[in-house]
């Protein structure tokens, strides 16, 4: 494994860790977040994801994670039940991706 490729796997697997340390006393959106980012982690760990895929996927996630705070500032701080509807689809997108990437043909060396 190159140095980026390392460099990737470690930020990745420390910020699933920071996740899901917080996640469990913030709600189910945050432990999904948590679980998404455990999921990614696991497959930059066991070369299921390339470097790349991997970056794909943290990028989404940033994506997703900049939308919830724009939401919340909308709000007044806090999510409407519409709000939770958008977030829920786009999680389970997200997690379609990590499935699909993890599952195709393509191995880290």
């Amino acid at each position: 494994m190159n140095r980026t490729g390392m460099i990737l796997t470690l930020g990745t697997v420390v910020a699933a860790l920071a996740a899901a340390t917080t996640a469990r006393a913030a709600g189910p959106i945050q432990q999904r977040k948590a679980n998404q980012q455990q999921r990614i982690a696991q497959g930059v760990a066991s070369g299921q994801l390339t470097a790349g895929e991997a970056a794909r996927l943290e990028g989404r996630e940033a994506a997703l994670n900049h939308e919830i705070r724009a939401m919340r500032r909308a709000d007044g701080g806090a999510l409407t039940p519409g709000d939770r509807a958008v977030i829920g689809r786009q999680q389970d997108r997200l997690s379609g991706g990590i499935y699909r990437l993890k599952h195709n043909a393509r191995r880290r060396p």
